[in-house]
């Protein structure tokens, strides 16, 4: 039996596959027996190094891990909300007809994807230092924030306007052929069906923009969530590996829950916008094009 993408395995072959299986199982049983074993002899599974985080005491989640997760998450989501629009703005202008729009949308988007969301940050500061009356104790949250915003959204007007390229050009044609200006086309008919294209993109460039949130606190002595890691280590007596652990999980608390939402959010719009089958009429064709006319010129 042959499927469409491969062909259906032979005994050979599920044999074989078993046997890498069992191998690779036994590989990794073996690593994490190696690193079990390392920490241990090193005396980095000691119960005072993990006590602070796993012993009931509330110190160093209330000293340390909340205050640094409340400015990551600050961060994050002022990028996000900054991002997100200013992305969608710049993928669309990037598709337009007119070439005094088209052109600086498309110089801004390849020059800040060109740089590095670092190199960003670093000259926000410096700008923000020189040129603004900004709070010293501020500054490197505005820094995180405007070097995040400029290279996330020009790497989501890329996913933006990908999508959009995705669909099929039948959309937009049978959209114009019922009287659609080309703004309603494409808000009306093209970005409700590139989103659920987009969407996993999407959520893949917010996942990054909580990470590099980190760039933040590493360079620009933003207190976010792993800049705190360095100070639990210190204050616990150099439980380095606990520290980071702990930190390590929560971001992927962080990032798990957002892709999960994100999924779900992909499933409900894709079982929304199944058709139902039915056939309009050119009666109730020329209707919606009548009431979207109307609805636009009001």
């Amino acid at each position: 039996m042959t499927s469409v993408l491969y062909d259906a395995q032979g005994p050979r072959a599920k044999r074989r596959n078993v046997l890498y299986t069992v191998l690779f199982l036994v590989a990794l049983a073996a690593l994490l027996w190696w690193l079990y074993s390392s920490l241990d002899a090193k005396g980095q599974l000691a119960w005072a190094l993990w006590k602070p985080y796993l012993g009931g005491g509330a110190e160093a989640y209330s000293t340390y891990i909340w205050p640094g997760l409340q400015n990551t998450l600050k961060a994050a989501a002022l990028s996000m909300v900054i991002a997100l629009p200013l992305g969608a703005v710049l993928g669309i202008a990037r598709l337009s007809d007119h070439v005094w729009v088209r052109v600086p949308a498309s110089v801004v988007v390849e020059f800040f994807r060109a740089i590095p969301v670092l190199v960003l940050m670093i000259f926000g500061l410096a700008l923000f230092a020189q040129y603004t009356d900004v709070n010293s104790d501020d500054r490197p949250l505005y820094a995180v924030v405007t070097g995040l915003v400029l290279y996330n959204a020009s790497v989501l007007a890329e996913i933006v306007r990908a999508g959009i390229l995705a669909l099929p050009k039948g959309q937009s044609e049978a959209a114009m052929a019922i009287g659609l200006r080309k703004g309603q086309v494409m808000r009306v008919i093209l970005l409700p069906q590139a989103v659920t294209t987009m969407l996993p993109a999407i959520v893949s460039q917010l996942v990054v923009i909580v990470k590099d949130t980190a760039l933040g606190g590493a360079v620009l002595t933003f207190p976010e969530l792993l800049a705190s890691a360095n100070t639990m280590s210190g204050y616990y007596g150099a439980n380095t590996i606990a520290s980071f652990t702990v930190v390590a999980v929560i971001y992927v608390v962080i990032n798990f829950s957002l892709t999960s939402f994100a999924s779900w959010l992909e499933g409900r719009l894709r079982r929304r916008k199944k058709s139902t089958g039915a056939v309009l009429s050119v009666e109730e064709t020329a209707g919606i094009a009548s009431h979207t006319d109307t609805g636009s010129a009001a």
